[in-house]
C-alpha cells in the first residue's frame, strides 16, 4: 500500500483547512483568461443571455469535474502520475495509466511555460506603471517592446524564480500562505477598480455591453459552445493540476461544496473584472475586440486617459499578477509533486528542474505569435485530451463505486444519487465534446 495512503497524509504537507484549499484553489482557477476573455465573450455572445449557459456549464464542470479531480487526488494521496497509476491498477493495468499520466502532466508543464512569458509582460507593465513609463509612451510600442524576441528576460526570470521560492517551502508554508494574501488582495484591488470606473462619463455603455440581454444569442450554437469552453478552462479541469491539491486536502473536507465554492469564487471574479474593465474601455472609446492585447495595449491606453491613471494602472496589473502567479503556483505544483512521487527526488531538486525546464523553453517563446502559437497548441490539443483521460479515468476506469466513496467522506448528508449519472453520461461526453470542438473552432477556452 501506497505509503501516503496508509499514514493519511502527503510528505509535502496538507492544508490547513477547506477555507485553505478553497482559497488555494480558487488561485488556481482565476488567472489571465478571467480577465482578458470573459468580458469580452460575454458581450460578444448575447450580454447577460451569455450568463445563463455559462453559470450552467461552470456549475456542472464545478460539481462533477472538481469534484472528480479533488477526489482522486485525495484517495490516492498523490498527484498525476500517482493517481493515474492508481486509478488502472485497480483493473491490473498501472503501466497504462504512468504513460496515459505523462499527457495532462505535460499539458500542466506546457501552460507554464506560455503562462510565465505572459506574466512576464505582466510584471513589466507594472513596474512600467509605477515608474509611469507606461503612461508616457505609446501603448503599443511599449507592449511590442516586451513582447519581441527575448524582449522581456528579467521581468520573465523574475517571475520563475518567485514561484520557484515560493513552492521551495511546500504547500503549508508557500502555497496556502500567498493564496490567502494574493488572492483576497485580487478581490480587492478590481473591487476599488469596478467603483471608480463607474462614476466615469460613458461608463454605462460598458454595462450595456456586458448585461444588456440578447435573448437570440441563446439560438445560437456558438454561445453555448463558447460558454461551455470559458467555463471548463477558466475552472483549470485540466486532468492534473486539481488533482495534486486535492492530495494535500484532509478527509474532514467536503469535496463537493468545496469544488461548488472553487467554482463561485472563480465566477465572482470573471463577474468582477468584467466591471472594472469594460466600462472603463468604453468610456474612452478603446477598442474591445483586441482579444488579450485588450490587456496591455486598450487599457493602458485608458490608464494615460484617466484621471489617478498612475495608481489604477498599479491596481490592475498587481491585481492581474496575483492572479496569474497563483495559477503558475499550481502548475508548477503538479509537476514538481509527480516527479517527487514517480522519480523519488527531493523537493527541491523537483521544483529546480521544473522551474529550469519552464524558463529555459520559455525564452525561446517570448516573441508574442510564438507565444501564441504554443499556448494554442497546448490548450487545444494537450489539455483537453488530459481532461478526457482524467474523467475517465476517474468515473470509469476506477469506477463510481469507488470514487463516490470518496466523495462522501467529509460529508454530513449523502450524495446527490444524480452525481454518478451526471458524472458518467453528461460530464465525461462533454470534454470529449470540448476535444473535438477546440479543433473544430481552433480553441474555445
Amino acid at each position: 500500500m501506497n505509503d501516503n495512503i496508509a499514514n493519511n497524509s502527503h510528505r509535502n504537507g496538507k492544508f490547513s483547512s477547506s477555507l485553505g484549499f478553497v482559497i488555494a484553489c480558487v488561485g488556481s482557477a482565476v488567472g489571465l483568461g478571467n480577465i482578458w476573455m470573459f468580458p469580452y465573450r460575454v458581450g460578444q455572445y448575447g450580454g447577460a443571455a451569455f450568463l445563463i449557459p455559462y453559470l450552467l456549464f461552470t456549475f456542472l464542470f464545478g460539481w462533477v469535474g472538481l469534484s472528480g479531480e479533488f477526489s482522486i487526488g485525495r484517495l490516492a494521496r498523490t498527484g498525476t502520475i500517482g493517481s493515474y497509476e492508481y486509478c488502472f491498477a485497480s483493473r491490473g493495468k498501472k503501466k497504462i495509466g504512468t504513460v496515459l499520466s505523462w499527457i495532462p502532466l505535460l499539458g500542466s508543464l506546457g501552460i507554464a511555460i506560455g503562462y510565465a512569458v505572459i506574466l512576464g509582460w505582466v510584471l513589466r507593465s507594472l513596474a512600467g506603471s509605477v515608474t509611469g513609463a507606461l503612461l508616457t509612451t505609446d501603448a503599443e510600442v511599449y507592449f511590442h517592446q516586451a513582447s519581441g524576441n527575448f524582449g522581456s528576460i528579467p521581468w520573465h526570470v523574475i517571475i520563475v524564480v518567485l514561484v520557484c521560492l515560493v513552492l521551495m517551502f511546500g504547500v503549508t508554508k508557500g502555497i496556502e500562505k500567498v493564496s490567502r494574501v494574493m488572492m483576497p488582495l485580487f478581490f480587492l484591488l478590481f473591487l476599488i477598480l469596478a467603483v471608480w470606473v463607474a462614476f466615469l462619463p460613458g461608463a454605462s455603455e460598458g454595462y450595456k455591453f456586458l448585461f444588456l440581454p440578447e435573448w437570440k444569442a441563446l439560438l445560437r450554437v456558438d454561445t453555448w459552445v463558447m460558454a461551455m469552453g470559458q467555463a471548463f478552462f477558466s475552472l483549470s479541469i485540466t486532468g492534473s493540476g486539481m488533482i495534486v491539491y486535492g492530495a494535500y486536502l484532509e478527509k474532514s473536507a467536503d469535496i463537493p461544496k468545496a469544488s461548488l465554492r472553487t467554482a463561485l469564487f472563480d465566477t465572482l471574479a470573471a463577474l468582477l473584472s468584467g466591471l472594472a474593465i469594460m466600462p472603463a474601455v468604453f468610456a474612452f472609446g478603446v477598442d474591445v475586440t483586441r482579444g488579450p492585447s485588450l490587456m496591455f495595449i486598450a487599457l493602458p491606453t485608458v490608464f494615460q486617459k484617466m484621471p489617478f491613471g498612475q495608481e489604477f494602472a498599479i491596481f490592475f496589473f498587481l491585481s492581474v499578477a496575483f492572479a496569474g502567479i497563483t495559477s503558475l503556483i499550481n502548475m508548477f505544483e503538479a509537476v514538481t509533486e509527480s516527479w517527487q512521487s514517480h522519480f523519488g527526488l527531493g523537493r527541491k531538486p523537483a521544483v529546480l528542474i521544473c522551474s529550469g525546464i519552464t524558463l529555459a523553453a520559455g525564452l525561446f517563446l517570448e516573441a508574442e505569435p510564438k507565444v501564441g502559437g504554443w499556448l494554442d497548441f497546448i490548450t487545444i490539443v494537450i489539455v483537453p485530451i488530459g481532461a478526457v483521460l482524467g474523467a475517465v479515468s476517474i468515473y470509469y476506469v476506477l469506477g463510481w463505486g469507488k470514487i463516490r466513496q470518496e466523495l462522501q467522506i467529509g460529508r454530513k448528508r449523502p450524495l446527490s444519487a444524480a452525481f454518478g449519472w451526471v458524472a458518467k453520461f453528461v460530464y465525461v461526453p462533454l470534454t470529449v465534446l470540448i476535444l473535438v470542438l477546440g479543433f473544430i473552432y481552433k480553441g474555445i477556452g
